[in-house]
């Protein structure tokens, strides 16, 4: 166990536009990386940036072209996009841990992911969102319980939930079962609750937790973009305001306390050097996978198989051209 620093980057991406928006990625983990940082976590959904249709606007109500440019824009693995973020990971030594909309090469559904990318420039892990909330449900798919794992650091183990999953008791305690010591939360999640719910999971496994936001003000949309009146109608504005995003990143100690932000209405980079060995120190107390678990009574069962589209049985032989089978 080490000390660690993080860099928590609220930040504004370049509306679906996933190159535009790595290259922000590059310029904000060069700042933190010159400021010391060893791991540098950006938002949820951060490339190509949110689809706020889902919730400017009516569901389905004419979202077909911002779909496909959602589309368009989203990061295959592996591909070239992925790469640049692998490299930009290498290039400033840092562990890059960022949210992006992940589609599939073969397919139309997209994910809300978060990559793990290491300081030797390896995608090292993804998680995908298991759940996604109300309208999101229009835009992404499910993730499946084969993502569900944290990713061991020199410093320590980081790990962590996307945005309401962290309300999933099951899902947060099979990740404290491997050890996590840094939670991470990419989040579009806003207000004081969110900042409660940051406090609890910290005290709840005694680690740091850190939540991270996205900021995107009305003014920062491209004034090209297609059919931009429409995607955010002037009375959204005049009712909720023009920050369609806010912000409200934060970075919580052990004990429950707020060690930075929460930051809010500005672009800005929370920084914090962890001493990780704080971790064990509170576990002392209250390991709620440990000495304060009752496994005699209480059992959970994860299935972490991938769940994918379709199973091949058998095996083809691109000699002979033919296909084999099991024996019935």
């Amino acid at each position: 166990m080490g000390r660690l620093k993080i860099a928590a980057v609220q930040a504004t991406y370049v509306l679906m536009n996933r190159d535009a928006t790595i290259d922000r990625v590059e310029e904000l983990t060069s700042e933190a990386a010159q400021e010391g940082a060893q791991l540098v976590v950006f938002p949820e959904a951060f490339v190509p940036g949110t689809p706020i249709w889902i919730d400017t606007r009516p569901i389905w109500d004419g979202d077909d072209e911002w779909f496909g440019m959602l589309s368009d824009n989203a990061v295959v693995i592996p591909s070239p996009a992925a790469d640049r973020l692998a490299a930009i990971a290498e290039k400033y030594g840092v562990w890059l841990v960022v949210g992006v909309q992940e589609r599939e090469l073969t397919g139309s559904t997209i994910y809300n992911t978060v990559l793990y990318f290491s300081p030797e420039g390896r995608l090292v892990d993804r998680h995908r969102k298991l759940v996604p909330t109300g309208s999101e449900r229009t835009v992404w798919g499910m993730g499946d319980g084969s993502t569900l794992r944290v990713v061991d650091t020199a410093q320590g183990r980081i790990g962590g939930l996307i945005c309401w999953e962290n309300y999933m008791p099951l899902a947060r305690f099979h990740l404290y079962a491997q050890g996590v010591d840094v939670w991470l939360a990419p989040t579009l999640a806003q207000g004081d609750g969110w900042i409660a719910t940051m406090q609890h999971l910290a005290r709840e496994n005694r680690m740091f937790v850190v939540g991270v936001n996205p900021v995107l003000h009305v003014d920062r949309i491209p004034e090209d973009f297609p059919d931009r009146e429409r995607l955010v109608p002037a009375t959204f504005v005049e009712e909720n305001g023009p920050w369609i995003e806010p912000g409200n990143t934060v970075i919580v100690g052990p004990s429950g306390a707020v060690i930075a932000g929460p930051v809010r209405e500005a672009e800005e980079t929370l920084m914090a050097e962890l001493d990780l060995a704080e971790v064990a120190a509170s576990r002392r107390f209250m390991d709620p996978t440990g000495h304060y678990n009752r496994p005699d009574i209480f059992r959970l069962q994860v299935d972490t198989t991938s769940r994918q589209a379709t199973t091949t049985i058998g095996t083809h032989d691109p000699d002979s051209g033919r296909d084999s089978h099991p024996t019935p």
